[in-house]
C-alpha cells in the first residue's frame, strides 16, 4: 500500500508522514480522517508530503479492528462459490440478506471453500462482525469452525439441529405435509420423493436406517411430513422410493433414470427443492412425458423462477428473503442471546400438478 523509506528497509507510516510535513501525529491522522477539521493549508501539506512518499493512507484494516466492529456480514457455506449465483434459492435468500445490509449500511463478504484447508482458513481471515452460516452440506463442521472465531453467527436451518446455535427456519414437517396432500387429494397414489442430502457425500436410494440417523433433520423433516399425509390416504411409504441427491442436475438426473426404470414408475414427485423439481421438468419433457398429464411434480421453497418455467411449478413457498432479512439483523443487532425462529409456509398451486393419468 505505502513504498518504503531508510534504503526500503520498511514501509511509510503515518508518523514518517507527519514529520516530513512538521505537523502533530494527531493532526495528519486527521487529514485522512476527519479532513474537514484541518486548515486547508495544512490538509494540503500533509497531502503532499504523503504522495511524494508515496502514502496512500491508514490501512482500514487496522482503524476498523481498533473500533472493534467491521460493519460486514460473513456469508459462509462449503459449497462452491458460485453457488451463491447459481443456485435460486441461494440467490432469493442473499437478496433478502442484502436487503438489510444496505438499511444499515452494512458490507457483505461471501466464505467458500473446495476444501476443509481452505475453508478453515477462509473463516479465520474474514474480516467481519459475525457469519450467517448456509448449512447445506458439512454443516457441523461449519459451525464448529465459526465457533472457533467467537463471534456472533446465525444457521440457516437447512438441515442442521443444535439448540445451542442460533437458527432461522420454517416449519419442514407442515410444509411437506401440505404437498403430499396436495397431489394425494387429486388422486395420486404412486409417488416418488427426490430428496435433499441426509448427510455428506452419499447419494442414491436411501436405506430407512439412514433416514433414521440422518445427520440433516431438515430433509427427515420433510419426508416425515410427506410419509405422515400419504399414510392417511392408504399410501404404503415403505415402497415410496426416496432418492437422495446432492441438489445438482447430475444427481438428480441420475435419481430420475433410477425412478422411472421402475415397472411402475410415479404419477407423481415430490421434490425437496424448487431446483429439483425444475430439472426433472425438463428431463421428462426431453423423454416425452407431459407435466402434469403424465406426471406431476411439487417442488419446495417458492423461488420465483418456479413461477416463470414450463409450466409453472406447485410448490410449497417459504419466506426465503424474510429469512435472509432477518439473519442479517440477527448478527447486525447481536445482543448475546440464542435465537431460534421457525417460520411458516404456504402451498402454491400452479400448473404442475394435476390428476393421474386415466390409465395410472
Amino acid at each position: 500500500m505505502a513504498s518504503s523509506t531508510e534504503g526500503n528497509t520498511r514501509p511509510v507510516r503515518l508518523a514518517d508522514i507527519a514529520r516530513a510535513a512538521g505537523v502533530s501525529h494527531g493532526t495528519a491522522s486527521n487529514v485522512f480522517s476527519r479532513p474537514e477539521i484541518v486548515r486547508e493549508e495544512v490538509r494540503e501539506r500533509v497531502r503532499a508530503a504523503a504522495e511524494a512518499m508515496g502514502y496512500a493512507g491508514p490501512d482500514p484494516k487496522g482503524r476498523l479492528l481498533r473500533a472493534g466492529k467491521v460493519n460486514a456480514i460473513g456469508v459462509a457455506t462449503t459449497e462452491p462459490l458460485s453457488y451463491f449465483f447459481d443456485d435460486p434459492f441461494a440467490r432469493t435468500m442473499m437478496a433478502g440478506i442484502s436487503e438489510a445490509c444496505d438499511a444499515t449500511g452494512a458490507g457483505i463478504a461471501l466464505v467458500s471453500a473446495g476444501n476443509e484447508e481452505k475453508l478453515a482458513w477462509n473463516i479465520q481471515s474474514a474480516l467481519v462482525d459475525g457469519f450467517i452460516l448456509f448449512c447445506i452440506e458439512g454443516g457441523s463442521r461449519l459451525v464448529e469452525l465459526t465457533r472457533e472465531r467467537k463471534l456472533p453467527f446465525v444457521a440457516l436451518e437447512l438441515g442442521f439441529d443444535d439448540d445451542t446455535v442460533s437458527a432461522i427456519g420454517v416449519d419442514n414437517v407442515a410444509g411437506a405435509r401440505l404437498a403430499a396432500q396436495h397431489l394425494a387429494e387429486l388422486g395420486h397414489r404412486r409417488f416418488a420423493v427426490l430428496a435433499l442430502p441426509f448427510a455428506d457425500d452419499s447419494t442414491g436410494l436411501v436405506s430407512p436406517e439412514r433416514i433414521r440417523t440422518a445427520v440433516y433433520t431438515g430433509t427427515r423433516d420433510r419426508l416425515v411430513g410427506y410419509f405422515e399425509a400419504l399414510s392417511r390416504f392408504g399410501v404404503d411409504t415403505a415402497k415410496v422410493p426416496v432418492y437422495e441427491t446432492e441438489n445438482d442436475e447430475a444427481s438428480t438426473r441420475a435419481g430420475l433414470e433410477t425412478i422411472f426404470a421402475s415397472a411402475e414408475p410415479p404419477t407423481a414427485i415430490l421434490a425437496m427443492s424448487d431446483r429439483m423439481a425444475m430439472i426433472a421438468i425438463e428431463w421428462l419433457a426431453a423423454r416425452g412425458m407431459a407435466v402434469p398429464d403424465d406426471v406431476s411434480i411439487v417442488g419446495f421453497d417458492g423461488v420465483p423462477d418456479a413461477a416463470l418455467c414450463d409450466p409453472p411449478l406447485s410448490t410449497v413457498a417459504q419466506p426465503i428473503a424474510e429469512i435472509g432479512r432477518r439473519a442479517a439483523r440477527t448478527i447486525l443487532d447481536f445482543d448475546g442471546t440464542v435465537r431460534r425462529e421457525t417460520l411458516g409456509v404456504e402451498l402454491v398451486v400452479r400448473a404442475s400438478s394435476g390428476p393421474p393419468p386415466k390409465t395410472a
